[in-house]
C-alpha cells in the first residue's frame, strides 16, 4: 500500500511537472475541419489588416547598411494605431517608413520597439489617417500553432501589394536561421518550420531586397514559396488569427521558418498598457529584457551524453521520491537539453560558462526550453539567477547576475565626415567574439575610408590615445583642428589578432557637416541631433591658405589686372605646348556609401588665385617659362643639414641620369585626388585619382601646378601633392578647371615645403620648344 501511495503521488507530481513545463514542445495535432469557405472569410477578415511597408534607412547602423526596401506588416491594434514586422524591417537605426494599405491609402508610421535580440518589432500610425477603409485587427494566437496545422500566409511576395500562400507547420522546435556572419542573427528561441502543400505553390526565389543578405545561404523572403518583400507577414490559420510571424527561408529548398509569437505577445502588453497609462501621447516604454550574453543550443539527448552528460547526471533528485530521469520531469515528447554554444566576453556569463556546458536547472527549476529561460530572464533583469550545469560529467552551480539587454544594445551614434560611429552592439559583440561597448565603425565614411579602416572595424587608438569609449574617440577627436594627420590603430574580426595602423587626414574640406550625435527617441520614433563640438572649435572652424594667400598677395598689372589664372591661360592658348600634356592618370573604382555633403565652399574654389603683389614675383611682361630661384627666409641649423644630406644624396644620383631627368625632376609632383561620394558630378567615375602635375609658378607665397582633368576631374575634391625634388607631401586645392581643354591648376603653400621650397622649381615651358615625356611611377622614380 505504501508503495503504491508513493506510485500515485509521484505519478501527481509528474503530471504537474509536465503540465508546467510544456512550452514550445510540439502540441498533439486537431484534425482542421476547415472548408474552402471557412478559408474564404478568414482571408476576407485579415487581408485589409495588412500593408506594404516602405521602408528606407537614411544611416547604416549596428547590423544594417543604408538603403531601400520593401516589406509587410500587419495591424495588431487598430484603436492604438500599432504594427507588428520583422526586426530586419524595423531596423536599429534611423529609418523613414511608409505604410500602404490594400485599398492604396499611405501613411507614415513611426518605429516604437525593436527587440534586441529576435526579429520582430513595432511601428505606431495615426488610426485616424485611415478614412476609407474598413479593416479590423489581426488577433495574436500562439498557443493554436500545432504540428500538421493548415496556414496561409498573407504579405508583399515581390512587392505584388497581396499574395497568399498556402503551406502546412512541419516543426516547432527548429534551431534559429543564421543569415550573416557579420550581420544580425536571431538566437536562444526555437522557430517553425514549414512544409508546402504541393510543389505548385514553391516559388521560391532569392529576394532583391539587400544584395548581402541575398547572398548567403538563407536570405529575408518571406515563408512559403514567397520571394522578397514578404518579411513581416503574418502566418493565419483558418479562424483568422496569426499563429506566428514570417522570418526567413532556406534558398536551396522548399522549407521556410516563422518566429513564435509568446514573446511578441509580452512586448504588445507592454506597449498597450503604456499607452493606457500615458493617454493620448505616445511615450517610450522600457520593455524588460534580460540576459547573460551566452548564446544557449537545444541539442538532443544523444549529444548531450557524448558531451559527457551521464546517465547518473541525466537523472533529477525531487523532493521526497527516488531519482528519475530529466525526460521524466521535461514536457511530453522533450527530445535534449539547452547547451552553451558561446559566450561574449565581457559579459556576466564569461569566465563561468563554457561552451559545452549542459544547463539541468535554472533557480532550481529543469529547464530544457528557450521559453522558460527567457522569462526567467526578462523577469529577473539586475538581479541573480542560480544555474546547475555539468561540465565534462562534473556538475557545477553558478551565480550570475542578469545583465539588462538595452543597455548592451546602442540607441546613438557618432556621424563625423559621413562615418557612423558608435559603441558596439550585442548582436556584433556576439558576431565578433568582442566585448561590448567597444568603439565600432558602422560606415566608415569619407575620412575613414580615405585611410583605408574597413567597415565592422574596431578602433583601439587614435592620435596617439588609446580609445575603449565612444566618449575617448569624441575627446581626442575634439582637440583635432581641420587638416590635421594623425595615426590610427583598429582591429578587424577577421584578423582579430593584429592591430593595424592607418594615418587618418581630419577633413580641411567643409564636404561634410561638423560632427553630430544622433540619439534615438522612441516616443516620437526619430532621432535627436545635436553638434558633437560647439561652433568656436577648432575642428569646426575652417582656414584655408589659399584663401589667405589671395587676401595678401597682388600684382599691379601695367595695362590691366590679370589673374595669375587668366595669365595662365592665355600664355597656354598663345600656341601648342609639348611641356603641357595630358598625362595618363590611374583611378581607383571603390563604391562607398551614401554620405551627407556641405559644399557651400564649393562654388567659390574657381576665384583661389587673384592679382599678385609687387614683390617682384610676377610682372605684366613676364612669361611663365622664365625661370625664378625662389629662396624662403633662413631656416635652423637642422633642417640646412637635412637639405645638404639630401642635395648630396640627390647629386650622387644624378650621375645615374640624363641632363632632361635633372632638369625635369625639381617640376614635377605626384598627385592624389579623392572625391567624396557625393559629389562625383560631371561624369566622374571614381572617388580616387592618381596622376602627374607639373609645376608652373612657384614663388615665396604661391604655387601652381598644371594637371590633366582625368586627374584632377572636379574641384570638390582633396588633392594631396608629392614632390619629385624633395620628400614631403603637402596637401594642394583645385583653382581652375579648363571648361573645354584638358588641363586643370591646382594651387599649393609653398611655406609648406620648409626648407624643399628652394630645390622645387617651376618648368621653363617655351612655346615651340622640343620635350621629352617624363614622370614619376608610383615609387617616384622617372620613367
Amino acid at each position: 500500500m505504501e508503495s503504491l501511495g508513493s506510485e500515485t503521488a509521484l505519478a501527481g507530481m509528474e503530471a504537474s511537472m509536465k503540465e508546467d513545463l510544456s512550452m514550445e514542445i510540439d502540441p498533439p495535432f486537431k484534425q482542421s475541419l476547415a472548408t474552402a469557405e471557412d478559408w474564404r472569410k478568414a482571408l476576407n477578415k485579415v487581408v485589409p489588416a495588412v500593408v506594404v511597408l516602405r521602408t528606407t534607412a537614411c544611416r547604416a547602423f549596428d547590423t544594417e547598411s543604408a538603403g531601400a526596401s520593401y516589406a509587410t506588416g500587419f495591424v495588431v491594434d487598430k484603436s492604438r494605431g500599432i504594427i507588428l514586422t520583422n526586426r530586419h524591417v524595423v531596423k536599429p537605426g534611423p529609418v523613414v517608413v511608409e505604410a500602404m494599405f490594400v485599398n492604396r491609402e499611405e501613411i507614415p508610421v513611426y518605429p516604437i520597439y525593436r527587440d534586441p535580440v529576435h526579429d520582430f518589432g513595432f511601428f505606431r500610425y495615426d488610426p485616424s489617417a485611415i478614412q476609407f477603409l474598413s479593416y479590423d485587427e489581426i488577433p495574436l494566437a500562439p498557443e493554436a500553432a500545432c504540428v500538421g496545422l493548415e496556414i496561409r500566409v498573407v504579405g508583399n511576395d515581390s512587392g505584388e501589394k497581396v499574395s497568399i500562400l498556402a503551406g502546412t507547420l512541419a516543426r516547432l522546435d527548429r534551431d534559429a536561421p543564421h543569415y550573416k556572419k557579420d550581420g544580425y542573427n536571431d538566437f536562444n528561441t526555437f522557430y517553425m518550420q514549414i512544409g508546402y502543400k504541393s510543389a505548385s505553390t514553391n516559388t521560391m526565389a532569392q529576394t532583391k531586397i539587400d544584395p548581402e543578405i541575398e547572398a548567403d545561404v538563407y536570405d529575408w523572403a518571406a515563408a512559403s514559396g514567397t520571394k522578397g518583400g514578404s518579411s513581416g507577414s503574418p502566418v493565419i490559420d483558418w479562424q483568422g488569427r496569426a499563429v506566428a510571424l514570417n522570418a526567413g527561408s532556406k534558398t536551396s529548398s522548399a522549407s521556410a521558418f516563422f518566429l513564435p509569437l509568446e514573446r511578441v505577445v509580452r512586448a504588445l502588453g507592454f506597449l498597450q498598457s503604456g499607452r493606457e497609462s500615458i493617454g493620448n501621447t505616445w511615450e517610450a516604454v522600457t520593455i524588460p529584457r534580460g540576459t547573460l550574453q551566452a548564446t544557449f543550443i537545444h541539442k538532443g539527448f544523444d549529444e548531450t551524453r557524448r558531451l559527457g552528460l551521464g546517465s547518473e547526471t541525466e537523472q533529477v533528485s525531487l523532493p521526497s521520491f527516488f531519482s528519475h530521469l530529466v525526460r521524466l520531469a521535461s514536457p511530453t515528447g522533450e527530445t535534449g537539453m539547452l547547451v552553451v554554444d558561446s559566450v561574449v566576453p565581457g559579459g556576466p556569463a564569461h569566465k563561468h560558462l563554457e561552451p559545452g556546458d549542459v544547463l539541468i536547472r535554472l533557480n532550481g527549476e529543469v529547464s530544457t526550453q528557450f521559453l522558460k529561460m527567457e522569462t526567467l530572464l526578462d523577469d529577473n533583469v539586475t538581479n541573480k539567477i542560480e544555474l546547475q550545469i555539468e561540465r565534462g560529467g562534473k556538475p557545477l552551480t553558478v551565480d550570475l547576475k542578469v545583465q539588462d539587454l538595452h543597455s548592451v544594445t546602442p540607441d546613438y551614434f557618432l556621424e563625423v565626415s559621413g562615418a557612423i560611429i558608435h559603441p558596439l552592439s550585442y548582436q556584433q559583440a556576439r558576431n565578433f567574439r568582442f566585448q561590448c561597448g567597444l568603439v565600432y565603425v558602422a560606415e566608415q565614411g569619407y575620412m575613414l575610408f580615405r585611410a583605408g579602416v574597413p567597415r565592422h572595424a574596431i578602433i583601439k587608438k587614435f592620435a596617439g590615445e588609446d580609445i575603449a569609449r565612444l566618449d575617448d574617440f569624441i575627446f581626442v577627436l575634439s582637440k583635432l583642428s581641420r587638416g590635421a594627420r594623425v595615426p590610427l590603430e583598429y582591429i578587424s574580426h577577421t584578423d582579430r589578432h593584429r592591430r593595424k595602423s592607418v594615418l587618418v587626414t581630419v577633413d580641411r574640406q567643409e564636404w561634410y557637416a561638423p560632427p553630430h550625435i544622433y540619439t534615438r527617441n522612441d516616443s516620437t520614433g526619430l532621432w535627436t541631433v545635436k553638434p558633437m563640438l560647439p561652433l568656436d572649435s577648432s575642428l569646426v572652424s575652417r582656414v584655408n591658405f589659399t584663401e589667405q594667400a589671395i587676401a595678401n598677395n597682388r600684382v599691379s598689372s601695367c595695362s590691366a589686372e590679370v589673374t595669375q589664372v587668366e595669365h595662365a591661360h592665355q600664355c597656354i592658348g598663345q600656341a601648342p605646348m609639348n611641356g603641357v600634356v595630358s598625362m595618363e592618370s590611374s583611378c581607383e573604382q571603390i563604391d562607398d556609401g551614401p554620405h551627407s555633403v556641405d559644399e557651400s565652399d564649393a562654388g567659390t574654389k574657381k576665384r583661389r588665385v587673384q592679382d599678385d603683389s609687387t614683390d617682384g614675383v610676377l610682372s605684366p611682361e613676364c612669361t611663365l617659362h622664365e625661370s625664378r630661384e625662389v629662396r624662403l627666409e633662413e631656416t635652423g641649423p637642422e633642417t640646412e643639414t637635412f637639405l645638404r644630406d639630401f642635395q648630396v644624396a640627390g647629386a650622387a644620383a644624378a650621375t645615374n641620369t640624363s641632363v632632361a631627368e635633372r632638369a625635369i625632376e625639381p617640376t614635377l609632383v605626384m598627385m592624389e585626388v579623392h572625391v567624396p561620394s557625393s559629389c562625383m558630378l560631371d561624369g566622374v567615375h571614381s572617388q580616387h585619382f592618381f596622376g602627374t602635375g607639373l609645376i608652373i609658378y612657384h614663388s615665396k607665397t604661391m604655387g601652381l601646378i598644371a594637371v590633366d582633368k582625368n586627374t584632377a576631374a572636379v574641384s570638390v575634391s582633396d588633392v594631396m601633392l608629392s614632390f619629385a625634388a624633395y620628400p614631403i607631401e603637402i596637401p594642394g586645392e583645385v583653382v581652375f578647371l579648363h571648361p573645354v581643354h584638358n588641363f586643370a591648376l591646382v594651387a599649393y603653400d609653398p611655406s609648406a615645403l620648409g626648407p624643399g621650397a628652394s630645390v622645387v622649381r617651376a618648368a621653363e615651358l617655351l612655346p615651340g620648344k622640343f620635350h621629352e615625356f617624363l614622370l614619376p611611377d608610383m615609387c617616384s622614380s622617372l620613367n
